[in-house]
C-alpha cells in the first residue's frame, strides 16, 4: 500500500480524487471523451486551473479543456480568514493562483474552524462556483493538512489526473490490453463496460462495514442529482448503529472523497 493513501482514506486502502488507476470512480478513457463523462468525480486541481476554468454564462457548469468541473479539492496556504455572521472566508493560496474557499456557519463547521488557522496547508473540497463574477469554493470540507507529503501528493495527483483525463488512463506493464493497439482498445471498452460494477465493488473491500454499507446503498439507490436524505441512509444501514456513528462514518466517506452532500447538508450522493 502507497505511504500516500492516507491522505484520502484515512482507514487505509486506493485512494485519488476519483481518477487515479485504482481509485473506484476511474473510468477514464482516452482524450476526446464526452465533456460531462466524469462531471460527477471528486477533481483534484490546482487553484491556476480552477481560475482558468470558464462559465458560458453566470448559471451554467465551470468548464475548462471542454471538461464540466463540478466538485473539486484543493491544497493550499491560508493567507488570511474572514469570520462573518453566516460563514467564514477563507483566501486559499497554492503557489499557482488564489482563490476563497467559504464555509457556511453550521455547529460541525464551528468545531472544525478552530483548527484552521492563516498561514497553514489545508484540504478544501466543495463545489466551484461564482457570485457577481467572483468564483469560489463551497467549502463543504476543510481541514488541516495532516502532515507535508500530503502537499506534495495533491501537486503530482493532479497532475496525473489531468493527464489521464487528456490521454488516457495508461495500461498496467505486461498486461493484456498492452500487447498491442487492437487489443488495447478491445479490452479497455470491454473493462469499462462489462467489469466497471465487479471493479468498483471490489474497490470499496477496504472500507469498514459500516461505510461499505453505506457506499453501497448510495451506489444503488441514488437516481438523481439530489442525492439520499441522511435519515433514508439510517433506516436502510442501521442494524443496531446508532446515529453518532452512522454521522462519523459519513464524514470520514466525505474527507475521503467517496461522498458529498448536495441540496444541504443531510443530503448525500457517491462521489
Amino acid at each position: 500500500m502507497s505511504q500516500f493513501d492516507s491522505y484520502y482514506n484515512k482507514s487505509g486502502g486506493g485512494g485519488g480524487g476519483g481518477y487515479l488507476p485504482n481509485s473506484p470512480f476511474n473510468t477514464a478513457s482516452p482524450g476526446g471523451a464526452q465533456k460531462s463523462e466524469h462531471s460527477g468525480a471528486l477533481l483534484p486541481m490546482t487553484i491556476a486551473q480552477l481560475n482558468k476554468a470558464t462559465q458560458a454564462h453566470s448559471d451554467s457548469v465551470f468548464m475548462l479543456d471542454e471538461r464540466e468541473i463540478r466538485q473539486v479539492t484543493i491544497v493550499g496556504v491560508v493567507s488570511s480568514i474572514q469570520q462573518q455572521a453566516t460563514n467564514s472566508v477563507y483566501a486559499i493560496d497554492d503557489g499557482t493562483g488564489r482563490i476563497e474557499a467559504r464555509q457556511w456557519v453550521n455547529s460541525v463547521s464551528e468545531a472544525v474552524q478552530s483548527d484552521i488557522k492563516e498561514n497553514i496547508y489545508v484540504r478544501v473540497t466543495g463545489p466551484l462556483q461564482a457570485f457577481h463574477g467572483k468564483r469560489y469554493i463551497n467549502a463543504r470540507h476543510i481541514r488541516p493538512v495532516a502532515e507535508p507529503h500530503e502537499v506534495y501528493f495533491h501537486i503530482l495527483e493532479a497532475v496525473a489526473v489531468t493527464l489521464s483525463l487528456e490521454r488516457g488512463v495508461p495500461f498496467a506493464p505486461g498486461s493484456l490490453a498492452a500487447r498491442s493497439k487492437d487489443v488495447v482498445m478491445t479490452d479497455a471498452s470491454a473493462y469499462n463496460a462489462g467489469d466497471s460494477s465487479r471493479i468498483s465493488s471490489d474497490q470499496y473491500s477496504h472500507l469498514p462495514a459500516l461505510q461499505q454499507s453505506i457506499v453501497r446503498f448510495l451506489k444503488e439507490n441514488c437516481k438523481t442529482d439530489e442525492g439520499i436524505h441522511v435519515s433514508a441512509i439510517a433506516r436502510a444501514v442501521g442494524n443496531g448503529s446508532d446515529a453518532i456513528k452512522i454521522s462519523d462514518a459519513l464524514d470520514t466517506l466525505m474527507d475521503n472523497g467517496l461522498v458529498y452532500t448536495t441540496l444541504d447538508e443531510s443530503h448525500f450522493i457517491l462521489a
